[in-house]
């Protein structure tokens, strides 16, 4: 279900403008898309950025406009914690986009029970989905992974309509046996480096 965003025109633009924006509590934002004239928008900071924060990507826009509308791209300031700048695209519920989802693991694996260790290698995956049915992440259960078992993006379970492009075999998760340092490697972390017998001897020799 698409979340509401109350939006008003922006009826100034440039640097300074933006900043004085912001400071208002509003973050400066454009809507574009469907081959109709683009729209300056100001959006309000605080339901924006919980918007975003909840991984909300589908939102109606209401208030200046009425629609609704895909959160294309976040532009961040340098810390990565508030939002500078947001581009929207119209889009209807069924119509599909593409975008970067997580990929999350739920469960405990039998396999480490069975001595193996779990490896996460896909964090996020390309979806291309209905922009109504867009996840807030991909849930992969790790309770049937036993010991050299996997589960690869053919096995990830996506919303009706949706898919990953590429490769269907490429492994997301897997249950291994743990890596063993060897034996003398694991001596040489332990007691670090190893003492020169004769070099000892020299330095006793030199001090008396």
């Amino acid at each position: 279900m698409a979340e509401v965003l109350n939006v008003t025109f922006r009826e100034t633009r440039g640097k300074h403008n933006a900043k004085r924006l912001r400071k208002a509590g509003s973050i400066p934002g454009v809507l574009y898309g469907h081959g109709e004239k683009n729209v300056s928008l100001a959006v309000p900071a605080d339901q924006l950025d919980m918007l975003v924060h909840h991984g909300s990507r589908l939102v109606k826009l209401a208030g200046a406009v009425s629609e609704s509308a895909f959160i294309r791209d976040v532009q961040w300031d340098t810390w990565g914690t508030h939002v500078l700048h947001v581009d929207f695209t119209r889009v209807s519920e069924d119509e599909k986009v593409e975008l970067q989802v997580s990929v999350e693991l739920r469960g405990e694996a039998p396999g480490v029970r069975q001595g193996g260790v779990v490896e996460q290698l896909i964090h996020e995956v390309q979806l291309e989905c209905p922009a109504g049915k867009i996840p807030e992440k991909i849930v992969v259960s790790v309770n049937d992974l036993e010991l050299h078992d996997s589960v690869t993006v053919a096995d990830l379970k996506l919303p009706a309509g949706a898919a990953v492009p590429g490769d269907q075999t490429v492994v997301v998760v897997q249950c291994v046996e743990p890596v063993e340092m060897p034996e003398l490697e694991a001596a040489e972390a332990v007691s670090g480096e190893p003492e020169v017998i004769g070099a000892k001897e020299e330095e006793d020799a030199a001090g008396d």
